[in-house]
């Protein structure tokens, strides 16, 4: 199979030519971490957080038992394993340690429940599984049925009694191990480690990244926008399993020998704001859904941010409120960009010198990107297409999944993101919603989320989602989900005026003809807003 990724992987890319990415044939990921003790930095602090500080060095070490214990449980190269795992020291060390041995670490959504975990297992073919002892108990009868996995390790406490056919308790079993492991003569377009998307449009799809993917996106992204140093700590509060919180926590950071700050447990304001102030990051990395509440939350206004030199946000489009409140709050301006798992990290960027609010951003060098038709022809600029991307992190394929893997994956190496954007005649791209998103409302098409945006901006409104809704006689309709800032309204007359406000806004005949009052609309484990959930209210 490592032979079949390699045929796939263009062997020449413009992006790579643009930013004078090389790296040899013979290349592992782990040298993102252990170039580091080369370069003197081996007493550095790498991690820091309420579960516990690591130097370089000592980090390393850890990452070479787990290499040697999980080598020692009869896995061969490119065997995969499963990492069920919160923010702790325990997610580097196990995730580098599997990768310099020659295994492919799984990064896993630790909401996801047994019947899903189930699937990854099957999907993967992981034999072994490494999850935080609080999460053991997911490993039941259900998530093991028709599974490889024989061995489960728990970290960060004991492991209890679960249904894998064996149990072992990391912190005993590392112990018997070497702090010392050579590292696997993997080809620079080996499979180094794999993400699941979130299936929110049918099963979930084994995203495939490669060894080299870690070092170009941190060439691409990284030195070209947030140019980090030795001296700055990184804070993402996304979680190391999502791929805008993996390159946040661990591949920049590692990569610049600069420390990251790791929060385990439910990201609440009072916990971000508690490890700001203990820590000191100076580069603090949110989603839109998070700076809503952060700006919001009891306690914001007596936090010292004076640490932090940048904040940036991905995901979803950021409102000129959440913009605006956040910079009110830190004076701090948020530099958005988009990206996306089969990328790896985000391939458009604002910079903190060049930006416009509501743009997804410039492109990033080291990717090529292009907004062509239905036909594939390329659009000017102010006019509407659909985005295609193109660089060295670009994942090869889906795993197993070559219907899916057609669909995304072009021809070149280019991925069709199925997202509309214009772009104007700065270079600036702003997210029009996704190609499939087009309704017709009384005869006219309208795209939900130019709604969304429009009620977003209104001074009265915390958050809200707009989706379209099935009527009972099959015609379409949209429904807005709204968050108040003051809750006690009256929803009748709050109603008619939130209508009113997006017919004057727009055309008349976009407005939502339902609307929805929450407390706090639901999100996905990587704190984007679930549009699922949302669906069955």
């Amino acid at each position: 199979m490592s032979n079949e990724i390699r045929d796939q992987v263009p062997a020449d890319s413009a992006g790579a030519r643009e930013i004078g990415f090389v790296v040899p044939d013979t290349y592992n990921a782990s040298r993102v971490l252990f170039d580091n003790l080369g370069k003197g930095r081996g007493e550095r602090c790498a991690l820091m957080g309420p579960a516990g500080t690591r130097t370089y060095a000592e980090l390393c070490a850890e990452a070479c038992r787990w290499g040697n214990g999980l080598a020692s449980l009869g896995l061969k190269r490119g065997d995969r394993v499963l990492l069920f795992l919160d923010d702790t020291p325990a997610y580097p060390a196990a995730f580098f340690g599997a990768v310099r041995a020659g295994f492919v670490p799984l990064l896993i959504n630790t909401l996801t429940p047994p019947d899903l975990l189930q699937f990854y297992l099957a999907d993967s073919g992981a034999s072994v599984a490494v999850a935080d002892a609080e999460f053991c108990a997911r490993f039941n009868a259900e998530a093991c049925k028709d599974t490889r996995l024989h061995t489960l390790i728990a970290v960060n406490g004991a492991p209890g009694d679960h249904a894998a056919p064996r149990v072992l308790a990391a912190a005993d079993w590392l112990a018997q191990f070497s702090t010392q492991l050579r590292e696997a003569d993997t080809h620079r377009n080996d499979m180094a480690f794999w993400m699941y998307s979130s299936g929110s449009t049918g099963k979930p799809k084994g995203i495939v990244h490669l060894q080299h993917d870690m070092a170009y996106s941190d060439l691409a992204f990284a030195q070209n926008i947030l140019k980090l140093t030795p001296d700055d700590i990184c804070f993402s509060v996304p979680k190391i399993f999502f791929a805008y919180g993996f390159g946040n926590s661990v591949t920049f950071p590692f990569s610049a020998g600069a420390a990251t700050l790791l929060l385990p447990g439910q990201p609440k304001p009072a916990a971000i704001f508690a490890a700001i102030e203990r820590y000191k990051p100076t580069v603090f990395f949110g989603l839109p859904t998070l700076y809503t509440s952060l700006t919001k939350a009891e306690g914001a206004d007596k936090t010292d941010f004076s640490s932090l030199r940048m904040s940036l946000s991905a995901a979803e489009v950021l409102s000129a409120e959440v913009f605006n409140g956040w910079k009110t709050l830190t004076g701090l301006e948020i530099v958005e960009g988009l990206g996306s798992t089969e990328v790896l990290h985000i391939y458009l960027s604002n910079r903190p010198e060049q930006k416009k609010l509501g743009a997804a951003g410039l492109r990033v060098p080291g990717y090529e990107v292009a907004l062509r038709d239905t036909d594939g022809r390329d659009v000017g600029d102010n006019e509407e297409g659909i985005l295609w991307v193109r660089g060295d992190s670009n994942t090869p394929l889906y795993w197993n999944r070559p219907d899916k893997s057609a669909e995304t994956i072009r021809d070149g190496g280019w991925i069709y993101t199925g997202d509309r954007f214009i772009r104007d005649a700065d270079g600036f791209h702003f997210f029009r919603g996704r190609a499939d998103d087009l309704i017709k409302i009384s005869g006219q098409w309208v795209y939900p989320l130019e709604v969304e945006l429009c009620l977003a901006d209104h001074p009265d409104i915390r958050e809200c989602a707009v989706f379209a809704a099935e009527l009972p006689d099959r015609r379409m309709t949209l429904k807005a989900v709204v968050v108040m800032n003051n809750r006690a309204v009256d929803q009748g007359e709050t109603t008619r005026r939130l209508q009113d406000y997006v017919k004057r806004k727009l055309l008349p005949y976009k407005y939502p003809r339902e609307v929805i009052f929450i407390d706090e609309l639901p999100k996905t484990g990587t704190g984007k807003i679930d549009r699922q959930a949302l669906l069955r209210l």
